[in-house]
């Protein structure tokens, strides 16, 4: 959907991506509300105004990879996931991006990648984010936005949301508007864990955003290594027994649901899960803990009956021979136990459970070989490759 709305020129600013990838672009630093033109959209519906035109979040050019909610009354789409993405073709020179911030208390970090440039980080702490300082040179472009971190701290499981994306859409320049994104090809994948598959304390010993990052878990390494269009869901202190902080409920409750009230969408049917759980319970015996992964992965195996299913010893160890002995009773030959041991040193770790950047590269890369070996997908980029250098056909930006 698209509708004009006035907004003067100097607050509407542009951001594209995968165009190319031209080296260092507008990144460094958290851009916030200080110091950012406040663009304010009028009360209402208005049209034909020339200076600029609003792209509501439902246009159907615009392609959410993730777990989002799409399909809320108030004209947003909503992720409560570190790794999801929005993309989009646009013409013109300029772009900024709506966002809701009404009850969030903790915001979320997003990048910004501009037709291939390294991507710029934000703070979602405003109604209008002007990603670009500069107009973009050419008439057409392609954005990719990228959730850093949604802060596990706040609530992001029962509405009203504390912390969460709530995306609004999109303000190019005037008269321009939205392009048809080529068709993906890639396959499908989920992966399923807790803090460390979403990114926490990958950058630093920080809580919250600032030390946790998505994009360099494990996780998005591997499917961005095979060009997959992936669901990266993992919560904060969440286990199979164990509550997740946020108000998120076990694994097993959370499974098929984007948060409380918001069902995840049927038809993405991947074709390899890799489930990351056991950290978190290591407070309960294996007696619980055995019978209640074993249902887990079977409730799983029952929404997807042909998907590979890979289950990971944790990488600090815990229920290992658990995992290992619930996967073995299963008897299902496309549920693989994947045995971490040793992939990871002690420098490898943040402060003892989360992996660094590096050591999240080093597992992505066993992963991928465990994953190619079971399935016959083959990688088509090197494990760490820049993702904003990729575009979302899978094919290496131009």
């Amino acid at each position: 959907m698209i509708r004009s709305w006035f907004f003067p020129l100097s607050t509407i600013c542009c951001v594209s991506l995968l165009a190319g990838c031209y080296g260092p672009g507008a990144g460094g630093g958290i851009n916030s509300a200080a110091g950012r033109a406040q663009a304010r959209p009028p009360v209402g519906s208005s049209q034909n105004y020339p200076e600029g035109t609003v792209i509501e979040p439902d246009d159907p050019q615009i392609r959410y990879i993730g777990h989002w909610d799409e399909v809320g009354i108030d004209q947003q789409a909503v992720t409560v996931n570190s790794g999801s993405r929005i993309l989009c073709a646009f013409t013109g020179h300029e772009l900024s991006g709506r966002f809701g911030v009404h009850r969030i208390t903790n915001p979320a970090q997003i990048y910004v990648s501009i037709d291939g440039h390294s991507p710029a980080l934000y703070k979602l702490d405003s109604r209008i984010e002007n990603f670009s300082p500069k107009p973009l040179a050419g008439d057409r472009h392609t954005v990719q936005i990228t959730v850093k971190d949604v802060d596990e701290r706040a609530d992001r499981w029962v509405p009203p949301l504390a912390s969460a994306v709530v995306f609004k859409g999109f303000i190019l320049a005037p008269h321009c508007h939205v392009l048809p994104l080529p068709p993906v090809t890639g396959p499908k994948m989920e992966f399923y864990g807790d803090s460390i598959t979403q990114g926490v304390r990958a950058l630093s010993m920080a809580l919250g955003p600032n030390g946790s990052d998505g994009t360099s878990d494990y996780a998005y390494l591997t499917a961005t290594a095979f060009g997959a269009i992936s669901n990266q869901i993992g919560f904060g202190r969440q286990g199979i027994i164990r509550t997740g902080n946020g108000e998120v409920p076990p694994a097993p409750q959370s499974f098929g649901w984007n948060f409380k009230g918001s069902k995840a969408d049927p038809s993405f049917i991947p074709q390899v899960v890799v489930i990351n759980q056991g950290t978190n319970d290591v407070i309960y015996p294996s007696s619980r803990f055995v019978p209640a992964y074993r249902a887990y992965v079977a409730e799983i195996r029952k929404a997807y009956p042909r998907a590979w299913i890979f289950c990971m010893r944790p990488f600090g160890g815990f229920h290992a021979e658990d995992v290992r002995r619930a996967v073995e009773v299963l008897h299902d030959s496309r549920i693989v136990y994947v045995d971490t041991t040793g992939w990871l040193a002690r420098s490898d770790f943040t402060d003892g459970i989360h992996p660094t950047v590096h050591g999240h590269l080093i597992a992505a890369r066993k992963l991928v070989r465990v994953i190619s070996s079971r399935t016959g997908l083959k990688p088509i980029h090197s494990v760490g490759e820049p993702w904003w250098c990729i575009s979302v056909e899978g094919e290496k930006a131009p």
